[in-house]
């Protein structure tokens, strides 16, 4: 289960407004108001004060909370796990104890403080925990009141944070992804090609990258020349096997092939772009090797979760099973392959990654 801004953001705009509410940690005496809730993301708006200082809603000062905040706080909750705001955000936005806070008071998540473990010189130390929230979905509380979760059994040990780089990119000038878009919004759509065909090296297979992409220069050498990107799709046995598989598959974004009889995934890239084309790419594809087991999978950005998941199920594309890989997962992936040189794991270790969207 993954939860997204737009699900935080509903789920604060349901609160009380007609209450003052204090922050979690009870050293921060001031008080925070809603004033207003923007659906479907966001922004926030709230007042806050602190009546021990004389303030009142009055002469309150305003803050806002962006969607980007909540969407980077969204894109960080999973399940079960004690998130850390400080660790989430750092030293970034003012008002992030104020958004804790507001999750905090929405039924499905509690503020808690798992103990925290402690290397030091070889020797192991449990600490007292920080504050952290929990999503417990399955466990909900009543709106608009803050309640903490007891883990007396629950320690974490933290870890450095994870940081994706992409080395060198350059675009061909007439490169064009699904129309018109800006230079940024094509670097961040091949930034995410680079990174599957990284991730496909890694794993063993060799990368079929979109025939209009082959300009793209990584790292200061031509894509088309990198190792275990594929040169000429037609000299592919699988697809010169079906007629008319070829010219359904040039275009599109990036398929992985393996020991020449394998072809464990086909990917669509969907940044801003719509999905139902890369649902009509990869069904027309599907048309011409009907026998041929692969995942058909759509890659797109966190918060399109939902519009994947729509567009996947419509009656026409059910065929595909398709499989979402979000962003943030693809981006996971592409640290620990590239850090950690995995090799031995089968194909299935992909579908820890790929989320299987049709109901």
């Amino acid at each position: 289960m993954k939860i997204t801004a737009y699900n935080l953001v509903k789920a604060i705009q349901q609160l009380p407004r007609n209450v003052n509410y204090n922050y979690i940690n009870p050293a921060t005496k001031g008080l925070i108001h809603i004033d207003d809730v923007v659906l479907p993301s966001g922004p926030i708006y709230i007042s806050r004060w602190n009546p021990y200082n004389g303030g009142t809603l009055k002469n309150a000062k305003s803050a806002t909370i962006s969607s980007e905040m909540i969407w980077r706080v969204a894109n960080a909750i999973n399940v079960g796990e004690p998130l850390n705001f400080d660790r989430v955000l750092g030293a970034s936005y003012n008002t992030r104890s104020v958004l804790e806070t507001l999750i905090a008071l929405t039924p499905e998540f509690y503020y808690c403080y798992p103990g925290r473990i402690m290397d030091i010189d070889g020797h192991t130390t449990i600490e007292h925990g920080h504050k952290h929230l929990i999503w417990l979905p399955d466990e909900p509380h009543s709106p608009g009141v803050l309640v903490e979760k007891k883990m007396e059994n629950m320690q974490i040990s933290e870890i450095p944070s994870r940081s994706v780089t992409y080395d060198n990119l350059i675009l061909p000038k007439n490169m064009v992804v699904g129309g018109n878009l800006d230079i940024e919004v094509l670097r961040r759509h091949t930034q995410i090609q680079i990174a599957l065909y990284l991730i496909g090296l890694q794993l063993g297979y060799r990368t079929w990258i979109a025939q209009n992409d082959k300009g793209i220069v990584y790292n200061n050498k031509p894509l088309i020349e990198q190792p275990g990107i594929i040169p000429n799709l037609g000299n592919e046995n699988i697809i010169s096997a079906f007629p008319g598989a070829e010219p359904s598959a040039k275009f599109i974004d990036c398929i992985w092939f393996q020991n020449g009889r394998l072809m464990p995934a086909v990917m669509e890239v969907e940044h801003t772009t719509g999905i139902t084309s890369g649902l009509t790419r990869m069904k027309g594809l599907q048309d011409c090797v009907p026998a041929l087991k692969t995942r058909y999978v759509i890659v797109a950005p966190d918060d399109d979760r939902e519009k994947v998941v729509s567009e996947a199920n419509r009656p026409q594309f059910r065929c595909l099973d398709t499989r979402y890989f979000s962003y943030s997962a693809v981006e996971e992936l592409y640290h620990i392959c590239t850090h950690r040189k995995l090799h031995g794991v089968n194909d299935e270790f992909l579908d820890c990654y790929m989320e299987r969207v049709c109901v």
